[in-house]
């Protein structure tokens, strides 16, 4: 399944007084490492990891076997295919004023078709919580640098 090539690691932080939590989650572009990926790499080292913050006042994110699940949306922009992504069950995470990075493994999400020169992909990327509020969208603010 398309899903067992992907890892999501969810790691907690502690609230802090910056952040805005409301009831649609919140996200924003932390990272791509690495930002390069050569076609063909199956190094899970070399694998490009896509880091997003998100909030969310009720803490309604997640997976919750037989009864919700929540997901992040991705569209690359290169190719305009767009897929989704469940996070993982974050079980007693989850509360109010949640927030965490959310790191996808985008191996899965790069599908550059027939390219042979080097070529960058951007992605528009959201959030949808178990009451299908949608998350503000964002595009990667840098790209993955893609080689044949």
């Amino acid at each position: 399944m398309r899903y067992t090539l992907l890892i999501v690691l969810v790691c907690f932080l502690v609230a802090c007084s910056k952040d805005k939590f409301t009831t649609a989650p919140q996200i924003s572009f932390v990272s791509f490492n690495p930002q390069e990926y050569f076609q063909g790499t199956v190094d899970p080292a070399a694998l490009p990891v896509l880091t997003i913050h998100v909030t969310d006042a009720e803490g309604d994110l997640g997976f919750k076997s037989g009864k919700d699940t929540s997901f992040v949306y991705l569209l690359n922009l290169r190719t305009n295919k767009f897929d989704s992504i469940a996070l993982p069950d974050i079980g007693t995470a989850t509360q109010k004023n949640f927030k965490a990075d959310v790191a996808i493994n985008m191996k899965q999400f790069l599908g550059v078709p027939n390219f042979a020169v080097k070529d960058t992909i951007y992605y528009k990327v959201y959030v949808k919580d178990f009451a299908k509020n949608k998350s503000n969208e964002i595009t990667t603010d840098k790209p993955i640098l893609y080689y044949p």
